[in-house]
């Protein structure tokens, strides 16, 4: 699901829309694979011990609970909150929003970039993902993790901070050659 066009001013024009990268959800899915593990394996302890049916009945449904709160909190939360960011840039301004009860979100007018870096070390580098560091004018400078494609996108944020600069600047004055 891309980014609400009706968030936008008139005219606006979307250059990228992404989620974070999709390795911010191997944790989450390993918590999730883990935690069914767990669960079975309980279960089958319980099932063939020596306990009464409904102590064994009252235990099934403790490893029930405990598995739906973990999943739910370590493996489906992760999920929502990555369907629910959004990094977008387009031709005036850098939009990062998050969160789905409490939506946080920030706008930065490509006016106001300063510096644009990125950094992704070798794991980074062989998914294709990175860190985006944006610099505005007087804040201490922002970082956006799992940045898909990071090189791509830091050109292309380069390329639209570029163009802003060159239309505020308007049109380059005729300059009239020196007297011979």
């Amino acid at each position: 699901m891309g980014y609400p066009r009706t968030l936008l001013a008139p005219d606006e024009e979307i250059v990228v829309d992404s989620h974070p990268h999709w390795k911010a959800l191997i944790g989450p899915v390993i918590v999730a694979a883990l935690a069914v593990a767990a669960a079975v394996v309980a279960g089958m302890l319980v099932t063939g011990s020596d306990l009464t049916d409904t102590t064994q009945t009252v235990i099934g449904i403790a490893i029930g609970v405990i598995l739906a709160i973990v999943v739910i909190w370590w493996g489906i939360a992760p999920f929502i909150r990555w369907f629910t960011t959004h990094f977008v840039i387009t031709d005036r301004r850098v939009i990062f929003r998050t969160g789905v009860l409490t939506k946080t979100g920030i706008d930065i007018p490509l006016a106001r970039v300063n510096t644009v870096q990125f950094r992704h070390g070798l794991i980074d580098r062989m998914l294709r993902t990175g860190t985006l560091i944006i610099e505005s004018a007087s804040d201490d400078p922002l970082e956006f993790e799992d940045i898909p494609h990071v090189e791509r996108v830091h050109a292309q944020l380069y390329h639209q901070v570029f163009d802003t600069i060159d239309r505020e600047d308007g049109p380059a004055r005729p300059t009239t050659p020196p007297p011979a």
